[in-house]
């Protein structure tokens, strides 16, 4: 699921699927997707790698964790 385009709502992470693209992660925490990239070659936010490309997608509970919510919520 992708939350790309101009909402005026943010969805709520509970709706979001458990693996996250680098867009929507980005969306979340807004800033720009190679902030993303960049701290995960630093390894503040850790990527699994998906596919052939090495297409990175991030776990919503890291998210989650690094937003300061608790899973329950």
């Amino acid at each position: 699921m992708s939350f790309t385009g101009k909402s005026t709502t943010n969805p709520s992470l509970g709706d979001l699927p458990d693996l996250l693209t680098i867009r929507e992660v980005a969306e979340l925490l807004r800033v720009s997707p190679l902030t993303i990239k960049r701290w995960g070659k630093k390894g503040k936010l850790p990527a699994i790698r998906i596919n052939s490309r090495g297409d990175r997608r991030y776990r919503k509970e890291v998210i989650q964790r690094l937003l300061g919510i608790d899973e329950q919520e």
